[in-house]
């Protein structure tokens, strides 16, 4: 796991000082500690920082081939390397490490883009090819790696594993983008084809950039997507096999390191069957570590204990105080962006923890958005057999009748949140499904707002993006395109991006395997029955588990990592909501209506409203836009 940056000028090939591009790679050290290095030549620079995995001694970077002829900086690891490697060895190549880095150099001199079909990894990557004198970027099919890039001033293209990176260049301006402020409220988080920076480009999950000398800056070109719309035959208990083979190679897969490994554990479903099956490969006692939290109603470290005594893993357990946000600063200066997933401190403390023993840890992400494993997954499969049993005009009128005239309870469980649902259930999938996954609502954010930034926004809405995803997914129902969409939204922008961030800062390389492109596909030729059953989501997934895991573990509710931010704004945090509203930062940007924040606030706190997640959004983009432009 690493950092990379670079500089590439595709109208001329001016000089590069090297200078420029260690400023860019050291601000990236946290993502490779164990060494660094840069390339340059005339109109291009590549940079590096290592955090050394495999091939300890070979591996080094910026790499080249022998000739120079194409060099390489990349972040990340190819799991099935040893087999790309012995595949470009029949036909010839000759390699001088036991790098998985090198298989991209030999890569792309036999299949140029097309080496990424053949890739089964996570990965961002800088390739140079002096031939045609181009540079191609690529991300990974999910996004589990990040790769920034924006245009300088110079006529340059910059490019960094983040924002820090780009940050680092002294030609790179801050402009802040007030649509991302509109993505970030409604979402969480600024999603993929937004930047809190104006300029600032993300190269999407699984596309390829390549710049060209003489060539403008092209879009980039998607090279691979996940597809709903096949759907799987046979048995069941054929399909349960099935699942089970591939998950399992997708794990001992990962478990190649030429460091110590080991795995996050929290407990719940997705953890424990990656934990289950490391034990069944490892000849040693598998490392495993479990945060837990002071507050019995937000702790999980019971039933990490449980599946750690089953297999009979070496684990750690370290409780931390459900309060702990004193790592707020830490987590704004690690993000960058403004990011208001809260699950983001514990994550960190388990990254922290890990750190401590191992170098690579498995963790159990990708099940929940392949396999519907979320509860709003089994409520949007209910609400679209509900709109599937009336006309769209009914429908509308009555509920959107019944809707307006309900008490509003955000309050109550999901269940008795009568007025969200008749709402939800007037609109069709594609408008209810995205405000039913967001955090801060239109009408919230719209009374939030000054009238010059709801003005600017001109109908530019956060939820917008996925309608339009949904509509155009490949897909056969509303569950396949409530998945899809968040496969390409909210796993990059929120999931993804937190764990990359979380264990970055730390310097520990966190590796996904229920994000094996193989396994996410079949997931997602599944029948709906088979990924939710009887109010199970992950259905045939558990059913397969069966044999390794407790009951206890596997059908219990999902908790994940709780934060009590809710509570802080009652309490600790209280005055921090308060001072928002009399904030000079957020009142200089003229986006926001700094009354209605203080209201908003004071609500909360007398309990007369919950807005403990918008409250945390506010402070999350406070304190980010501080950093970035105070």
């Amino acid at each position: 796991m690493c950092g990379i940056a670079g500089l590439y000028y595709p109208a001329l090939a001016k000089p590069v000082d090297p200078a420029r591009i260690v400023q860019m790679t050291d601000a990236l050290v946290h993502r490779g500690p164990d060494g660094s290095g840069v390339w340059v030549t005339a109109g291009v620079g590549l940079g590096h920082r290592r955090l050394a995995i495999i091939d300890l001694e070979g591996g080094v970077q910026p790499m080249a081939t022998p000739d120079q002829g194409v060099v390489v900086t990349y972040n990340g690891e190819i799991y099935n390397f040893q087999e790309v490697r012995a595949e470009l060895e029949a036909k010839g190549a000759r390699f001088a490490t036991d790098s998985d880095t090198e298989v991209l150099l030999h890569g792309w001199r036999a299949w140029g883009p097309r080496m990424l079909e053949r890739l089964n990894g996570m990965f961002a990557f800088a390739l140079y090819d002096a031939s045609s004198q181009s540079l191609f970027l690529a991300r990974d099919r999910f996004g589990v790696k990040p790769l920034h890039y924006a245009e300088l001033s110079d006529g340059a293209v910059a490019f960094a594993s983040e924002l820090k990176g780009l940050l680092a260049h002294p030609l790179f301006r801050r402009t802040p983008d007030f649509r991302a402020v509109e993505d970030y409220l409604g979402l969480g988080y600024v999603p993929d084809d937004a930047s809190i920076l104006s300029g600032v480009k993300k190269l999407p999950a699984g596309h390829f950039l390549l710049l060209e000398r003489g060539k403008p800056v092209p879009a980039p070109q998607r090279w691979w997507d996940i597809d709903f719309s096949k759907r799987a035959t046979g048995k069941v208990r054929d399909l349960e096999a099935e699942l089970l083979d591939m998950m399992r190679s997708a794990v001992r897969s990962r478990m190649i390191a030429d460091v110590p490994l080991g795995a996050f554990l929290s407990g719940g479903v997705d953890s424990s069957a990656v934990v289950a099956l490391m034990a069944e490969a490892s000849k040693a006692a598998v490392k495993t570590c479990t945060i837990g939290f002071d507050e019995a109603d937000h702790d999980e470290t019971g039933y990490a204990q449980m599946v750690a005594e089953r297999f009979a893993t070496a684990h750690q357990a370290r409780k931390v105080a459900s309060d702990d946000f004193a790592l707020i600063d830490t987590l704004v200066h690690a993000f960058d962006e403004p990011f208001a997933d809260a699950s983001a401190l514990p994550t960190y403390r388990v990254c922290e923890l890990a750190r401590e023993s191992v170098t690579v840890a498995l963790s159990g992400d990708g099940a929940d958005e392949a396999l519907a494993g979320y509860r709003r997954y089994k409520f949007f499969a209910a609400e679209e057999r509900m709109r599937g049993l009336l006309p769209p005009e009914l429908r509308t009128s009555l509920f959107g009748t019944l809707g307006r005239l309900y008490p509003k309870a955000d309050w109550a469980p999901r269940p008795f949140r009568a007025k969200t649902t008749f709402l939800a259930l007037a609109e069709n999938g594609e408008q209810a499904y995205p405000k039913a996954v967001g955090v801060t609502g239109p009408a919230l954010r719209a009374a939030l707002y000054s009238d010059a930034m709801k003005k600017a926004l001109a109908g530019h809405t956060a939820e917008q993006r996925y309608t339009d995803t949904m509509r155009q997914a490949p897909a056969r129902d509303g569950l396949d395109r409530a998945q899809y969409a968040d496969i390409q939204h909210w796993l990059p922008g929120d999931i993804l991006t937190k764990v990359d961030r979380a264990s970055m800062a730390v310097s520990l390389e966190a590796r996904e395997p229920l994000l094996d492109y193989r396994l996410v596909q079949f997931m997602a030729t599944l029948p709906p029955s088979l990924r939710i059953r009887a109010g199970q989501g992950k259905w045939l997934m558990k059913k397969a588990l069966e044999p390794y895991l407790p009951k206890d573990v596997l059908y219990r509710p999902k908790m994940g990592f709780v934060t009590p931010i809710s509570a802080w704004f009652r309490k600790a945090l209280a005055d921090e909501a308060a001072a928002l509203g009399r904030s000079k930062l957020l009142q200089s940007t003229g986006w926001f209506d700094l009354h209605a924040i203080e209201r908003l606030a004071a609500d909360h706190k007398a309990g007369r409203a919950e807005h403990g997640r918008t409250l945390w959004q506010l402070l999350m983009l406070e304190r980010s836009l501080n950093r970035l432009f105070a």
